[in-house]
């Protein structure tokens, strides 16, 4: 079983498809039971996304104080 600092060492391989069949299905299941590392995968994902995306983004005043506060917060 993997834990949540594993997953995030992990990340961003799972996103790429970079990481071996039985890795993979433990970080699915950890990403199913952990509401924490579910949240950031996905805030990943859509962030990598917008980035992928030519057009240009203009990011809410505060945002980038309330992620890395959510951040601190819960992991």
């Amino acid at each position: 079983m993997v834990t949540c600092e594993q997953v995030l060492q992990e990340l961003s391989n799972f996103i790429d498809r970079d990481v071996d069949p039985a890795l993979r299905a433990e970080i699915e299941a950890h990403l199913v039971r952990c509401r924490r590392c579910s949240v950031l995968y996905d805030s990943l994902r859509k962030m990598l996304v917008i980035v992928a995306d030519e057009r240009t983004f203009e990011i809410p005043a505060g945002y980038s104080e309330r992620l890395h506060a959510f951040i601190d917060r819960h992991l």
